[in-house]
This record gives C-alpha cells, structure tokens and sequence, in this order.
C-alpha cells in the first residue's frame, strides 16, 4: 500500500518530461559564458545573436577588460567599415578583436588601401578575408602579393589583382611557398608566362592546391591527348578544374552515345577545351540539336566543336531560323554553310542575312529576335 501511495505521488515521468527537463539543460548550458561583458558587447555593438556571442567570449575567457574590442571596432569604422562587415570579420577571425590597433590592424588595412582596394571594396574584402588580419604582414602579405603581381602579366594599376584578392577567399592568408611550388609544377608543365597570368586571373584557388590534387588534373589532360608543349593546355585545365573525375566520365560517355569514338572524343576535345566546362544537359541538347535537327555531318562537328561553346538560345536557334526563313523566300540561290554562318559575328550576320534583303528585313529581324524555344 505504501508503495502504491508513494508512486501516486511521484508518477514515473513520461519521455517528453525528460526531453523537456534536458531541453532546458541544454539552453542553460549555452547561454553560460564565462566573459558576460563580452558577450554582451559583441551582442549589443554588433548584433550578434546571443548563441554566436557567447561562443565567441567563451575564447577569451581570461580578457576582462573590453578596452581593445571597443577600439578595435571604433577603428574599423573610421577606416570605411560596416556593423555588418565588422561583424563578418569578428565572426570569421575573433583574435582581431584584441588586436593592436597602431601595431597591427592598421598597417595592413593600410597595405590593401594601397594596392587598389578603397571604400566599400575595402570593407567587403575584408569581412570575407578577415584572416588576413593576423597574418605577417613582412613574413606573408607582402611576398605573397609581391609573387601574384609578378606572375600577372601587364597589370596595369593592380586591376588583375585586385580581382585576383576579391575572387579567391583567403588567397593572401596561404603561405607564399605554396604558391611557389604551384607555379613552378604549372611552368613544369609548359604553362609559363602569359598562360599562367591567364590561368592565375580565372582560377587562383588552383594555385592553393595540393600538388597531388593538381598533378592528377594535369595527368587526366594528358591521357585526354593534350601536350605540354600545347597553348591549349591552359584552356583545358581552366575548363577541366573543379569538375570530379565522375563528371568528366560521364561527359565522355554521353559523347560515346552519339557514336562518337574515343580518339574523335580527344580530337575535338584539344580543338575545343571549352566544351568540357559546359554542364551534361547542355551538352547533350547541343549535340543532338547539330546532329539530328541540322542534320550536321558527324566528321563537320569534330572538325569545328567549338561550335557547342556557343549559345544555343542567342546565337545558334535565332540564326538557324533565319537560314530557314531565307530558304523557304528563296531569296538566295544556294544556302550558305550553317556552321560559316555561326563563325560571322552579330553585326556581320545582320548584314549579310537580314538588313540586305529590304523587302523582307523586318519580317525575318522579327524571325531573328523571337523566342527561340518557339522553333
């Protein structure tokens, strides 16, 4: 009888009773800190929401006094900064919080000013590059950008690099012997000068790589037919980095499907780096749009594949429309070649295919501008 007395008193709790008991557990044991004045300041001067404030004071336990994280943040705002890129730049790097501001901060956001980056431009870079912050700058910064603007050909007023530093996050926090050992595997591989500038402005993350990553890029380009002794190289590699070996696979055997062989893959592959960049879906579209709408010769595709690197939308369906207007006016004795026609560039084409014929200018300008998903 006690028992039963003493279990109607304490009745077992059920299973949301203890996802509630430890629920709360779990909301106390965020919202501790052990730096409460700094996780208020960071919440009330830069709006940090309570959880990220508090994660990021619990750092800093033992730095009582809010002395440098007021300067800091004063400093920064004077320099062209927004709450909300100072608040980027805390988040992605919290130590700048007590940084010196004479000794450290200034000098480098300096440094950047110099090359070129100003204003609002300044203040972005820096929120998504905070890092750079507490990098050397005598060590690291400099001798890092000191090699990227050396390998930039013909930069004139440190645009290609500016764009360089805007395009790749963190590229000027990487050490300076990484880029080294990448210029010089790339330059290994007869990408040197002017093609290295050109891979550097489009890719500069794949100067970070690691050399295997890298080495096995440049090895599937060469087993692809590409020589390091061709100009194309850089294109393909440009075309070719970011896409997994899966994909770059599955484009070949997508090809393969049109009964296209493997050394014709290669040929037209070398002739037309580009097309290996462009997605599965578009490929596919464009092939069987040239082989089964054109009716264009298998042998004429491989010949001039750089034809797949165009739009189909802008270039290739408007002027395939407009061949088909003129044929079917008769308005020219024989039809020119379709893939000559794509080679003319947009004034040429107005003139030669559209403007010339008066009596029907506006009729097939209109047949040009459509919609092409119409035909």
């Amino acid at each position: 009888m006690q028992t039963l007395f003493l279990k109607s008193l304490y009745p077992k709790p059920n299973n949301s009773t203890f996802l509630c008991f430890f629920s709360s557990l779990s909301s106390l044991s965020h919202s501790r800190t052990s730096n409460p004045s700094l996780s208020n300041f960071l919440i009330e001067t830069l709006a940090f929401s309570e959880p990220q404030a508090v994660s990021i004071s619990n750092r800093f336990a033992s730095r009582k006094s809010l002395e440098k994280p007021h300067s800091v943040v004063q400093f920064l705002r004077q320099f062209g900064l927004s709450d909300v890129q100072i608040q980027s730049s805390v988040r992605l790097n919290p130590n700048i919080l007590f940084s010196n501001v004479e000794k450290t901060l200034k000098p480098k956001l300096q440094f950047f000013q110099d090359l070129g980056l100003s204003g609002p431009e300044l203040g972005k870079f820096i929120s998504k590059n905070s890092r750079v912050l507490s990098s050397s700058l005598e060590k690291n910064l400099i001798p890092c950008i000191d090699l990227i603007k050396k390998t930039l050909v013909n930069d004139k007023n440190n645009q290609d690099l500016i764009k360089v530093l805007q395009r790749y996050r963190g590229v000027v926090s990487k050490p300076e012997s990484k880029l080294k050992r990448s210029i010089a595997f790339l330059e290994s591989c007869g990408i040197v000068g002017s093609q290295l500038s050109m891979l550097l402005r489009s890719k500069p993350w794949l100067f970070f790589q690691k050399e295997p990553a890298l080495g096995d890029l440049i090895s599937r380009l060469l087993d692809m037919g590409f020589s390091v002794d061709s100009r194309m190289l850089v294109h393909a590699v440009i075309a070719v980095s970011g896409i997994s070996c899966e994909t770059f696979s599955r484009k070949i055997e997508m090809f393969r499907s049109f009964g296209f062989s493997m050394d014709e893959c290669r040929d037209m592959f070398r002739r037309a780096p580009g097309i290996l960049g462009t997605s599965e879906d578009s490929l596919k579209f464009k092939i069987d749009f040239f082989l089964n709408d054109i009716k264009l010769d298998r042998c004429a595709l491989i010949s001039w594949p750089v034809c797949l690197s165009y739009s189909m939308e802008k270039r290739v369906i408007p002027r395939y429309r407009v061949l088909q207007a003129i044929k079917s006016k008769r308005l020219l004795q024989k039809g020119p070649s379709f893939l000559h026609v794509l080679r003319f560039s947009e004034e040429e084409f107005l003139r030669k295919f559209i403007s010339r014929f008066r009596d029907d200018g506006e009729e097939l300008l209109m047949t040009y501008k459509g919609n092409p998903l119409d035909s």
